[in-house]
């Protein structure tokens, strides 16, 4: 198994049309609690086991980075767990805020 890559405005529009996703932010706790995309929660090495645990193998799930390199280690390890959708979002964080700053929650 492996890890697609998806792009903002596909992003945008399986919000704005509620598609089910797991939304997951690698960044640290610092980074992620001035901003992160609405509807992620935030995964790291202590959170991962559960996260693994209680999500459903076949909801699809988007790893967000700060620009969509480390993004895409993660998002190849969560695959290997499992998770048949795997996204890696291209241009992570940084990208989304620069697009669409008034959908940054922090």
């Amino acid at each position: 198994m492996s890890f697609q890559h998806l792009d903002t405005p596909t992003l945008k529009a399986w919000l704005d049309e509620g598609r089910e996703t797991a939304l997951v932010d690698i960044r640290d706790a610092l980074s992620f609690a001035q901003g992160h995309i609405p509807g992620s929660r935030r995964l790291d090495n202590e959170s991962v086991g559960e996260f693994v645990e209680a999500t459903p193998a076949e909801r699809p799930v988007v790893v967000v980075c700060y620009h969509g390199h480390s993004s895409q280690q993660a998002a190849a390890w969560l695959a290997v767990q499992g998770f048949a959708e795997v996204y890696s979002l291209d241009g992570g964080f940084t990208d989304w805020q620069l697009r669409h700053p008034d959908r940054v929650e922090a």
